[in-house]
């Protein structure tokens, strides 16, 4: 059976640095009907779970940890049984959600995730967060971008261990050198392809 992927959407609050604003996130479930690898898990434990059903769970993939894409991945993890893997630059971020309790593994640039008879390889991409991470699955043409690269340009880089030309080199350098017509599919908000964001960006000014 061939690897799927499903989008799920859930809604709450992103709060950092003194405020908090109302977000709609992508989850992200790849995999088949037997397992499945689960890219961030925000806000909505119970809607996550019945999106997975009654799949083995190899692994909840965190793109970073900010609040609004972390919220429910301890609650998931433990109820599915799954190591959450994160990559250690944005624990800074992850102790202000789980204060008590750290991630279950650590995730590195070209770490690679076997799921359904494909392949999930890991892109270190700082700069909207520094631990930022996207995941490619180069079998089906498509890469999951978590907040580093939207449909329209870069994620927002305005809070607390943000950095713009950071995150425009992670773009430059990690993501535009990929095909075309590679889907994006990120962390809010519809896809795009690297190519529609080779022009977006080429408008932007180094």
């Amino acid at each position: 059976m061939t690897v799927r992927i499903e989008n799920l959407v859930t809604s709450g609050t992103f709060s950092l640095d003194g405020g908090t604003w109302d977000v709609d996130n992508n989850v992200w479930i790849v995999g088949n009907d037997e397992e499945c690898v689960i890219i961030d898990s925000p806000h909505d434990a119970s809607a996550i779970l019945n999106q997975v059903g009654g799949r083995k769970v190899k692994a909840i993939l965190l793109t970073h940890a900010h609040n609004d894409h972390i919220g429910a991945a301890r609650e998931v993890a433990d109820a599915v049984g799954a190591p959450i893997y994160l990559n250690p630059e944005d624990l800074v971020l992850w102790e202000q959600v789980y204060p008590d309790t750290g991630p279950d593994q650590e995730l590195h640039d070209g770490d690679v995730f076997e799921v359904a008879g494909a392949t999930l390889k890991a892109i270190h991409t700082p700069g909207h967060s520094p631990g930022s991470t996207c995941f490619r699955l180069e079998s089906e043409g498509t890469v999951f971008t978590g907040d580093t690269l939207f449909n329209g340009g870069p994620g927002a880089t305005g809070r607390s261990y943000s950095d713009y030309p950071t995150i425009l080199t992670s773009i430059r350098e990690r993501l535009l050198t990929l095909p075309g017509d590679t889907v994006v599919r990120t962390g809010h908000g519809d896809n795009t392809t690297i190519a529609a964001e080779q022009e977006t960006l080429a408008k932007v000014a180094l």
